[in-house]
């Protein structure tokens, strides 16, 4: 029986930088688009002679990119030996598989279901990832064939589609670093997402968890699975790409949007030593380590969308950036703290506006309908004009004082780049997000995570959504099909490929 999990991709909408270090917070949106694991036995009968078997065999294959991977995984170390390409390995996929197994062992302790974790690993495994669309960048192809920067054009190409390379060197490496072709990609966090679903999918395949349908609401039991599945997957992903960053593209592919606050880096000390040959121990000690993350819940308020959009004018190279940053910081102290107090303090006004939208939104429910609905239709300058009443006056201080609060965000994210040489809101960027807020129904739009070329996000009022997009493709954005949406890490019930040929053959009018 197969086991199919799906971890959301994210949009850091507040945080940029900050994130990186305690106790600043940030504020991370996950998204509709989706990486699905498909995990089921790799023999489906176990052979008799299986149990004399030092190595379990293993084959991972991602479609979209043709590639097709085989390993064998040692039973007894749970390290894997891979048996094909090297260049058909993933190193994200590799970690989830050793890390995920170590704690399904590590903590299962009930004897049937030790004897069943044994029996699934002798079956060997078959894993198969996808992604969506939304992950990669489509925009070479529709240019090439002349079609229009439209998001129905997106909607248009077939679900999990092959993947292009991107050749040029992104934006913001440093002189010099060699760059070979890369994976043209949107900036939604996809090896965060696909670690994730990995891990999740693996650790309820071999019964260590037991993850919750993506319609069903949390239990405590299964917010304690949540937690193994973060500790693994946030793991197995600061392990692979080899360094521990803040964390909260993991996070929020676990437990979906948040308010977010990372973990102290020394918890992975152990697993960046000795964790590529004595996994068994590095998890058990990861395991007992006291994570000391914060993570609140966090929604936009009510009748406001997330939009993202492509500028196509290549994408970014956030650790060069994010190296950027530290060096200046550490050649301006005074100044680079001096910009990062003020950016945390706007930061926090941001959030708390927000808040206060939800909670009126909730207290005063048509007051906060009628306005949301009204100043969709106006630009920002005739909003306090839309107010009939105390309450719905309340409202609007509380929008315009959100806007504000971005406005200084972008202003102090602009100087930090500017100080530091980094491209976090370039000028191309500069102008795109101006004309953006100068649309009807923006709340505020900016540049997510670190910043530089690779996406622009807005936040709409009501019906707003398609002013936006027709700006953006007037303006050569295109618009991708990302929405925000709460849930994190879940259990799917079909394999997606069926769901969407399902899709298609109803959507046929005979």
């Amino acid at each position: 029986m197969a086991v199919v999990s799906s971890a959301p991709g994210k949009v850091l909408i507040t945080g940029g930088y900050l994130i990186l270090e305690r106790p600043n917070a940030g504020i991370v949106l996950s998204t509709n688009s989706r990486f699905y694991a498909i995990v089921k036995p790799f023999y489906e009968e176990i052979r008799s002679d299986s149990w004399a078997w030092a190595w379990a065999d293993v084959k991972v294959t991602s479609p979209q990119l043709s590639r097709e991977a085989t390993y064998k995984l040692s039973l007894k170390h749970l390290t894997l030996q891979c048996t094909s390409s090297r260049d058909s390995s993933n190193p994200f996929v590799e970690r989830a598989v050793e890390y995920a197994v170590a704690a399904a062992k590590t903590i299962i302790i009930d004897n049937n279901k030790k004897e069943m974790l044994e029996k699934l690993l002798l079956q060997g495994l078959d894993i198969t990832i996808l992604g969506s669309n939304d992950f990669y960048s489509y925009r070479n192809e529709i240019e090439a064939r002349g079609l229009p920067l439209m998001p129905e054009v997106l909607a248009s190409l077939p679900p999990f589609s092959a993947i292009t390379f991107n050749s040029d060197a992104p934006n913001g490496a440093l002189t010099g670093e060699k760059c070979k072709p890369e994976v043209a990609k949107t900036g939604l966090g996809s090896s965060a997402a696909m670690t994730t679903s990995v891990v999740g999918a693996l650790l309820h395949y071999l019964g260590a968890v037991n993850l919750p349908l993506l319609k069903e609401n949390l239990t405590n039991e299964s917010r304690s699975d949540l937690d193994l599945v973060h500790i693994i997957a946030q793991s197995a992903h600061c392990i692979a790409q080899g360094k521990v960053g803040s964390g909260f593209d993991v996070s929020a592919a676990v437990y979906g949007s948040q308010r977010y606050v990372r973990f102290s880096p020394g918890i992975l000390s152990s697993l960046q030593v000795f964790g590529g040959y004595q996994v068994v121990d590095c998890i058990i000690n990861v395991l007992q380590e006291k994570w000391d993350h914060e993570r609140v819940t966090f929604t936009l308020p009510p009748l406001m969308t997330l939009l993202l959009g492509e500028p196509g004018t290549g994408g970014s190279s956030t650790p060069s950036m994010v190296g950027l940053v530290k060096q200046w910081q550490k050649s301006d102290p005074q100044k680079s703290h001096e910009t990062w107090n003020k950016l945390a303090a706007a930061n926090s006004e941001l959030e708390t506006q927000l808040k206060m939208l939800s909670k009126l939104a909730e207290e005063h429910s048509d007051a906060y309908k009628c306005v949301i609905d009204c100043c969709s239709k106006q630009k920002y300058e005739k909003w306090m004009e839309q107010a009939l009443d105390n309450h719905q006056t309340t409202i609007v201080k509380s929008l315009i004082a959100a806007r504000e609060a971005f406005l200084v965000i972008r202003f102090h994210m602009q100087l930090m780049g500017k100080e530091a040489g980094v491209p976090i809101e370039p000028e191309t960027q500069t102008v795109l997000l101006d004309a953006t807020m100068n649309v009807e129904g923006v709340l505020f739009a900016g540049v997510p995570g670190a910043g530089g070329f690779d996406a622009i996000f807005a936040v709409t009022l009501g019906e707003s959504s398609n002013n936006v997009t027709k700006t953006w493709s007037s303006l050569g954005v295109l618009p991708l099909l990302v929405r925000d949406d709460p849930r994190g890490v879940s259990l799917e019930e079909v394999d997606p490929r069926a769901r969407e040929m399902s899709s298609a053959i109803s959507s046929i009018h005979i």
